[in-house]
């Protein structure tokens, strides 16, 4: 397991030995620090805590031990959780707004909630997402209603924008303005966002921040340059692949064509030049790291 990486200056969002106990699921122990200014990737498998961290964030459950500190407020006091709910824009998997109101209707219920949404905005980009605005929330796809909430969330001008699989059901002709949307919103510096999502390849483009959990348990935490510079897959013939220290080795299979692995780098020098060394995508480190222990040289 890492160790955090804690940022000097002003903090985004700070979690401090948290634990929360879900049924039978637990997250464990999770100390994570992400600076104003990021796009943080929140990745893992299914059932690893993805969203269950992002319930914590957004004060929907309480940790049983530790700290959670969004902008230097935590959830204890009122007026603090008002501030935070403000500041905070959400397009979460499950449906927030009124099936029975119109989306014009809707942005006027849910907007008094907050001091800096804009209905010029909230049109504009209903508009730019092809949603009529007297349409009935109730009567849009999947995909619509995730554009719909988006849409909403922008238009409150928040300053953490937290999306929980939010291109899951799009089109791929949406999915590229979103991740344009999302340019734009991060052009101020200021602002951060956390997405969860199944859709690495996207997150690999765009995301400069990395939370990897698995099974409740804090993998990665810290800046992608840094995740990238600290793995490797190792591709070759399986003989050459032994030679590697077992110590560094998380997952290795064997292919019709050779073997791959994914091991913890320790620089290119090592590697026997017959082998071929590349940084992992994260849909490559997902799959590799799952199989840990599994893996049979």
């Amino acid at each position: 397991m890492c160790k955090t990486v804690f940022w000097g200056g002003r903090r985004m969002i700070s979690l401090s030995g948290v634990n929360k106990r879900l049924g039978s699921f637990r997250l464990k122990d999770i100390s994570i620090e992400i600076p104003d200014g990021y796009i943080c990737a929140l990745v893992g498998q299914n059932a690893s805590g993805k969203t269950t961290l992002i319930k914590m964030i957004l004060g929907l459950c309480r940790p049983d031990d530790g700290t959670v500190v969004i902008d230097g407020l935590n959830y204890q006091e009122a007026e603090s959780e008002k501030r935070i709910r403000d500041i905070t824009g959400i397009v979460p998997v499950n449906e927030l707004m009124n099936s029975e109101l119109s989306l014009l209707e809707n942005g006027r219920c849910y907007g008094r909630f907050y001091s800096r949404y804009d209905e010029s905005i909230y049109m504009e980009y209903l508009e730019r997402f092809g949603l009529d605005r007297k349409i009935k929330f109730g009567k849009l796809s999947k995909g619509q209603k995730i554009k719909a909430q988006f849409a909403f969330a922008l238009s409150t001008d928040p300053k953490y924008l937290i999306l929980d699989e939010p291109t899951a059901n799009f089109d791929p002709d949406f999915k590229q303005d979103f991740l344009n949307v999302i340019m734009q919103f991060m052009e101020s510096g200021k602002k951060s966002v956390i997405i969860a999502s199944h859709i690495l390849d996207e997150l690999d483009r765009i995301a400069d921040y990395l939370i990897y959990l698995d099974k409740g348990e804090l993998v990665y935490s810290g800046d992608i340059e840094s995740f990238r510079d600290k793995y490797r897959i190792i591709s070759g013939e399986s003989y050459k692949v032994k030679l590697l220290k077992q110590e560094d080795i998380i997952h290795v299979e064997d292919r019709k064509y050779g073997t791959k692995a994914l091991v913890v780098n320790h620089g290119y020098s090592k590697y026997d030049g017959a082998l071929t060394v590349t940084v992992p995508t994260l849909e490559e480190f997902m799959y590799h790291y799952s199989k840990r222990g599994e893996s049979v040289i």
